[in-house]
């Protein structure tokens, strides 16, 4: 049997891992997008490093696009077999997908109204709303705890991941040639006691791990208490130098979070009368979603639910959906915060409300998760005095800050917890996947004392035998 790591090997995005058994089956764990890798990033995009027609299941940990957002191109180039999930999965990847490809479509139109001026050949999307739509019917939904046979020989298990709603560590057992395996795969792993679910479920003891390891060597207690955070930027930003607070966060699990926070301020009385706009189209349909599955709400949540029926939503909250409104924020003179996709400002209108707000000091820029450093947050967060957006250099004078506490992956010490359920004896090898090299380096040698002596670093395209 052998695994081969084609994403998110080295690196944070792009998660993509190939299982293939000695009787020839394939089986893809998940099927992300690669981002905020600069030039190299549409490339890689672009090939798979595999033929997708030879795939035979694809099993999706949950659906964050840098793990989901190239199962349409999949699908495209020949990819015809199910696609295995949560059912909270199920639902946000369909709207993440179409997002996906909407905001695809919106960019390269963007972009390629100046290269036709320019003479240049006009792009094309990776996919789009068409090719989204088309791989629909392959989702089959399977709840956390159950054993479920995708075939004869292969067994798959979802425990709760606490990462988003529907994240999922996925553990398969599969038989092949006289011989069982048990494979995990941590997908990404949430944090214990974090603001909205619940904390990551203990699973059976594995042979094989393949282990997010983003945080791998941080400590997210070193951080401020999010509130006492958020309200500082607040405070600064908007009522001490009247600008504006843009916060890039994903529209699934950051903006729900930031939202939740935002509320329990409002509850405490402490948040300042300025307005907040959530400027994506797709997070009013996400938070919707969310509030149906409360079942994997953490109990904090479930005892604000006792006397606030709704705890995403609070005085001078707006969603924005119309394009005209969202253009009309930038004119917009009276301070305020704007949440807006992607948490990376790699794509959507986050992009748009950088661009025309960046150059102004009395403005903030606020990254509340982790950004991958090619990525625009990343090169904010850098310092760089210059960025270039759209093609067109903006020079920076607005203020970057950002939240560490808010980040919903795990740290060394919820990494080490995930590990806990596990006897490291019998643990044949460990894959650190999903972060950056010389974190990795420093969490294998952390694995080493907790036991766990087979420990790699694989590399893209890498294949490993096990």
């Amino acid at each position: 049997m052998y695994i081969t790591f084609h994403g998110a090997a080295q690196n944070v995005t792009g998660s993509k891992h190939l299982i293939r058994t000695e009787s020839g089956k394939q089986i893809l764990l998940d099927c992300g997008m690669f981002q905020g890798s600069g030039a190299e990033t549409e490339v890689m995009n672009s090939h798979f490093g595999f033929d997708p027609k030879d795939v035979d299941y694809l099993i999706l940990s949950h659906a964050h696009i840098d793990h989901c957002g190239l199962i349409p191109r999949l699908v495209k180039e020949g990819y015809n077999g199910k696609i295995f999930c949560t059912p909270a999965t199920v639902d946000l990847t369909k709207l993440l997908l179409l997002d996906s490809a909407r905001i695809q479509e919106a960019d390269i139109n963007y972009l390629n109204k100046k290269r036709k001026r320019e003479g240049k050949p006009l792009l094309k999307p990776l996919y789009t709303t068409q090719d989204a739509e088309a791989c629909f019917d392959q989702f089959v939904a399977i709840e956390y705890g159950v054993h479920n046979k995708i075939d004869r020989d292969i067994e798959v298990l979802f425990t709760d991941a606490g990462h988003i709603i529907g994240s999922a560590a996925v553990h398969l057992t599969i038989k092949d040639q006289g011989r069982t395996a048990r494979i995990t795969f941590s997908g990404d792993v949430g944090r214990y006691g974090a603001e909205i679910l619940r904390s990551p479920e203990t699973f059976p003891q594995a042979d094989y791990i393949l282990l997010e390891s983003t945080y791998g060597n941080s400590l997210h207690e070193d951080a401020a208490p999010t509130e006492r955070e958020l309200l500082k930027y607040i405070r600064h930003t908007c009522v001490d130098k009247g600008g504006k607070l843009i916060i890039p966060a994903f529209s699934v699990g950051r903006t729900q979070e930031v939202l939740y926070v935002l509320n329990n301020l409002e509850n405490l009385g402490e948040l300042p009368p300025v307005d907040v706009f959530v400027d994506s189209p797709l997070s009013e349909r996400t938070t919707k979603i969310i509030k149906s599955y409360p079942q994997y709400y953490n109990e904090d949540v479930g005892r604000t639910l006792q006397y606030d029926k709704d705890p995403f939503d609070f005085l001078r909250l707006h969603f924005i959906e119309d394009v005209e409104e969202s253009k009309a924020l930038n004119s917009r003179k009276n301070p305020c915060i704007i949440i807006s996709s992607s948490g990376m400002a790699e794509a959507g209108r986050v992009k748009h409300h950088i661009a025309n707000n960046i150059s102004d000091s009395r403005n903030t820029i606020l990254m509340v998760g982790y950004c991958e450093p090619g990525s625009l947050a990343g090169r904010l967060l850098n310092n760089q005095e210059v960025v270039r957006i759209f093609g067109s250099r903006f020079e920076v004078k607005a203020e970057v800050g950002k939240i560490d506490s808010l980040s919903a992956h795990g740290d060394y010490k919820d990494l080490s917890r995930f590990l806990s359920c596990q006897n490291p004896s019998k643990v044949k090898e460990v894959f650190l996947v999903h972060g950056e090299y010389e974190v990795q380096r420093e969490f294998k040698e952390k694995l080493h004392l907790q036991g766990f002596n087979q420990v790699e670093i694989p590399y893209r395209h890498q294949r490993f035998k096990i």
